[in-house]
């Protein structure tokens, strides 16, 4: 026989387990309404990136230009020798341009000399370098260039400047170089030879 005491405490149960089911719905409907997908839109950027290149030639006649990149395959440089050797008080000049190849960015170039060979002429000779504003390269075009190497200096002689080429093979950088042998070269001068490499280092800006 049931008591007054048993169908409050069944009663009490039974409202408790409703609750619990209503909470759990609850529940339910707050994650169901937060699963809903919100509106998006994206932007993506790409690139595609290439190195440049740097590269210079060189001409002896301010016009056919071509690569020398090594020692080994310098340019011969056109001194114009009077008659045919050096005598005391002779100075022989040459021609040498410098530009950046197309396509190459842009640079400078720096000059310097190698070690002399021959037979000891370099002894006695002293030389000099000038930019020039066109391709003729003389007594008369030199002195009014621009000093890279000054007059006087020894063969080993490098240039305390370096000098811009612009992108493309757009300009040109002429070097006018002058060799000399001093008026005060004595005997033991006679009949010695020297030979000479200079190298424009290029380094691209």
């Amino acid at each position: 026989m049931q008591t007054r005491r048993d169908v409050r405490e069944r009663r009490r149960l039974h409202s408790r387990r409703v609750r619990a089911v209503l909470a759990g719905g609850l529940v339910l409907g707050i994650g169901a309404a937060a699963t809903l997908a919100a509106w998006n839109d994206s932007e993506f950027g790409a690139a595609s990136f290439t190195a440049g290149r740097f590269d210079i030639v060189g001409a002896t006649d301010g016009t056919t230009f071509s690569s020398h990149a090594t020692a080994g395959t310098a340019a011969t440089l056109n001194f114009q020798l009077a008659p045919t050797a050096m005598a005391p008080g002779t100075t022989t000049y040459a021609l040498f341009s410098v530009r950046t190849a197309n396509p190459s960015v842009a640079g400078t170039v720096q000059l310097t000399a190698g070690t002399p060979g021959g037979t000891g002429l370099a002894t006695y000779l002293t030389y000099g370098v000038r930019t020039i504003s066109g391709t003729t390269c003389n007594g008369t075009t030199y002195p009014a260039g621009t000093a890279v190497v000054t007059d006087g200096s020894a063969l080993t002689a490098g240039g305390a400047s370096t000098q811009t080429v612009t992108a493309n093979g757009a300009s040109q950088v002429n070097y006018c170089i002058a060799v000399t042998l001093p008026t005060t070269a004595p005997n033991a001068a006679q009949g010695l030879t020297m030979s000479q490499t200079w190298q424009f280092q290029g380094t691209s800006s």
